[in-house]
């Protein structure tokens, strides 16, 4: 009898644990005072390996949800990567799960987005083959993606200038990135 209570474990299966967890890092971001004092706190929360991408996740959905975009998600998300390079990958598939669903934002959200992955790309905070996902043909494009590229090119001419928007995109190293941009 006793040894089939050892060996019978019980499992969370309502995800109890993830729901706090986001409930904590939503209040961490939106109650800290600058983007310095949300990523140290968001630092030492105490996450599970795999569990940093809820942290990616939450400060995309924080900024989707404000009525314009606010560079304090975008400085947080920068300060995220430039720190450890598991919040920079996780901030890439990120990337390209809210392209593949861009279509089901309103506006609002498609320019808050489109505003936070520009400034992490024209921070190098976010690599640029990370645009290798997108593909710019009149069949792999709704209308909503193609405001979503309009936004992140014109924040991205904005924060670096055309010229150096210009050399990147035609730097000789990144074509294969940007193969299915041009």
């Amino acid at each position: 009898m006793m040894e089939d209570e050892e060996q019978m474990r019980i499992r969370d299966e309502t995800e109890t644990y993830l729901v706090n967890l986001r409930r904590m890092v939503y209040l961490t971001i939106m109650s800290s005072v600058d983007y310095e004092e949300a990523g140290h706190k968001l630092l030492k929360i105490k996450l599970e390996p795999g569990q940093e991408k809820e942290v990616c996740i939450m400060l995309i959905e924080c900024c989707s949800h404000e009525r314009s975009y606010l560079s304090y998600y975008g400085l947080l998300g920068q300060r995220l990567c430039m720190i450890n390079k598991v919040h920079q990958e996780n901030f890439e598939m990120c990337f390209v799960q809210q392209y593949s669903m861009i279509h089901r934002l309103e506006t609002n959200k498609l320019r808050n987005v489109a505003n936070f992955f520009a400034h992490l790309l024209a921070t190098d905070a976010l690599p640029w083959h990370v645009l290798a996902y997108i593909r710019l043909t009149e069949e792999d494009t709704t209308s909503s993606s193609r405001i979503f590229i309009k936004i992140l090119f014109q924040e991205l001419s904005r924060h670096l200038g055309i010229r150096v928007l210009y050399k990147r995109l035609t730097d000789p190293r990144m074509q294969d990135d940007f193969e299915s941009l041009l």
